[in-house]
């Protein structure tokens, strides 16, 4: 069975399949370690409820303000540039900064960082 939905976050709320498509997973959640945080390892991540809008990825999340990040960037900044880990796969991501980090941290109620899987990474083997 096919899914109607598709995940721009990773293990965050669904957007329609026909609209978010060329972004599924392309946004993460790492803790500190680098380490990507399923469902599993933080169910408040399903709280999160995610939307594509004008040119931006928008989270929502109770009691936060609206976090928006710019869909599509032109990743030329090898100082952002981190590996992370998905389910022991090392894959080339890019740290989206500390405004996002503050804002999923303190919804998270712990530290963590925002990455997007760089768009010439290796595609990503996500576990089940």
């Amino acid at each position: 069975m096919t899914s109607d939905l598709c995940f721009p976050l990773a293990a965050a709320g669904g957007v329609a399949r026909e609209r978010g498509l060329a972004y599924d997973r392309r946004w993460l959640v790492v803790d500190d370690g680098g380490r990507w945080l399923s469902r599993a390892d933080c169910p408040r991540l399903g709280d999160i409820a995610v939307e594509l809008r004008l040119g931006y990825l928008v989270l929502r999340a109770p009691g936060m303000l609206r976090l928006d990040i710019p869909l599509d960037v032109i990743e030329d900044d090898d100082s952002v540039r981190r590996n992370v880990t998905v389910g022991g796969q090392a894959v080339d991501a890019v740290d989206e900064g500390d405004l996002p980090a503050t804002w999923l941290s303190g919804f998270l109620g712990r530290p963590c960082r925002l990455a997007k899987v760089h768009p010439e990474a290796a595609p990503v083997a996500w576990p089940d």
